[in-house]
């Protein structure tokens, strides 16, 4: 199975521009959603994915296909947004807005209604979390990675990514308890 990524950007860097409109195309949203989790902040993510392909961009990074091509930009992602909040030295903390990671039924108002409360205090359970606990949900639970892939993102090894998770679903279980949710949907 080729990684449509990595295909996409031999073709850049061999001189086709459309490639680069692929990767844009393809990785944009998902990275968005991702460097929301690691900054807090609707605005500083969308700036920190246009200077994550602009890096692509200008840089022309090697890519040695150790990880799929995801893993690696997001990898690059992180190191962008590590860069922004070194510079700005404080984070601002802003609730995770409505998750699009949940499908729902609208042809029901009501669930439909009770769904979006759900979605609304998920994020804002998230936004309560610390920085790493909210990025190793949202790889792991949102993009749908490994532990391993995670890892080479947030530079842990798997051990210490399972350990992570398991204390960030901790965590936002005990988030989602304190602000009425009860015990029974967690499970």
């Amino acid at each position: 199975m080729t990684d449509y990524g990595a295909e996409c950007y031999r073709r850049f860097l061999e001189g086709d521009d459309e490639g680069f409109s692929e990767i844009v195309r393809v990785y944009r949203d998902a990275l968005f959603l991702y460097l929301k989790s690691v900054v807090l902040d609707c605005h500083a993510a969308e700036e920190l994915v246009q200077d994550t392909f602009f890096r692509l961009l200008v840089r022309k990074p090697n890519y040695s296909g150790r990880s799929s091509f995801r893993v690696w930009l997001w990898a690059i992602g992180r190191n962008v947004a590590v860069d922004w909040i070194r510079q700005r030295a404080k984070i601002s903390y802003v609730p995770v807005e409505k998750l699009e990671t949940y499908l729902y039924d609208k042809t029901d108002p009501e669930q439909s209604c009770i769904q979006e409360e759900q979605r609304i205090m998920i994020g804002n359970a998230l936004a309560r979390l610390s920085p790493d606990y909210c990025q190793v949900i949202c790889l792991v639970f949102f993009e749908n990675m490994s532990n391993e892939e995670t890892g080479k993102i947030m530079k842990k090894d798997a051990r210490q990514i399972r350990n992570l998770l398991y204390r960030a679903k901790q965590s936002l279980k005990k988030e989602l308890v304190k602000n009425c949710f009860g015990n029974e949907e967690l499970r």
